[in-house]
């Protein structure tokens, strides 16, 4: 029986979840294609970028590496907080919730929502979003997932047993609010470096992993170890893994 990580049951569960392996989260997530991130901030009217939900700083760091823009992260779990913190310790950041975002009206140019908009609330969400983002501002989530084009990826996860991507909520469109545009969506493909126990590192990162009855999480990450091992693309030691990152994009109307 495949894991169903789209089960609402344990969905605050896993919400909560990542603290736990805030370490591994930092080590093993891959980050955001350039092109992702330009695309989500053009037509910003100014530098000033809140990364909500921001985690350990993956999409932070690539943030920062801008140097004309000016970054304010806010993380909601005491843990992830604090390895963002101890990584990038130039960043204001702060503890908050999409629903409740500890920054005055009108402070930012730019929001953008790494692995994370399907965890918040949109209807207590976008009326935060909208209040602190200025005329014109950019509201962006992104998701990073596995190109299940590519053959042997999609077989990975079969073998795995992940039968729905956590990430997949939400991809599709924010929900309607009158003070944002439509919106617009781009995905971008690019590859990480990656071995089997990097890969495998890495899943053991998401909130399915993190939840589940170890017995069972360790057979599915068993039964991924030993399909990668049979592959002549991931065999060998090191190789790319391809991804897909989705952008969805919309702008803080003017009126």
């Amino acid at each position: 029986m495949g894991i169903t990580v789209e089960d609402m049951e344990d969905r605050e569960a896993r919400r909560l979840s990542f603290g736990a392996a805030a370490a591994a989260y930092a080590t093993y997530r891959p980050g955001y294609p350039a092109s992702a991130i330009d695309w989500a901030l053009d037509g910003a009217p100014g530098p000033h970028v809140l990364d909500l939900a921001a985690g350990t700083g993956k999409l932070t760091a690539s943030l920062i590496a801008r140097p004309h823009l000016h970054v304010t992260a806010v993380e909601p779990d005491p843990e992830m907080l604090g390895e963002l913190r101890r990584l990038l310790p130039e960043v204001d950041a702060r503890p908050g919730t999409a629903e409740e975002i500890p920054l005055p009206d009108g402070s930012v140019d730019a929001i953008v929502i790494g692995q994370a908009w399907h965890w918040m609330d949109p209807d207590r969400a976008l009326p935060e979003l909208a209040r602190v983002l200025r005329p014109g501002g950019m509201l962006a989530a992104l998701w990073n997932r596995d190109d299940e084009t590519v053959e042997w990826v999609a077989g990975a996860n079969a073998a795995i047993g992940l039968t729905t991507n956590p990430g997949g909520r939400g991809r599709r469109a924010f929900p309607e609010y009158p003070a944002f545009s439509p919106t617009e969506v781009q995905t971008f493909r690019h590859a990480v470096p990656q071995t089997i126990d990097s890969m495998i590192a890495n899943i053991a990162t998401h909130s399915w992993a993190l939840t589940a009855e170890p017995t069972e999480r360790d057979a599915a990450l068993g039964r991924m170890r030993d399909y990668l091992s049979t592959r002549p693309e991931t065999a060998g030691g090191s190789f790319d893994e391809p991804l897909r990152t989705d952008v969805l994009r919309a702008q803080r109307l003017r009126r």
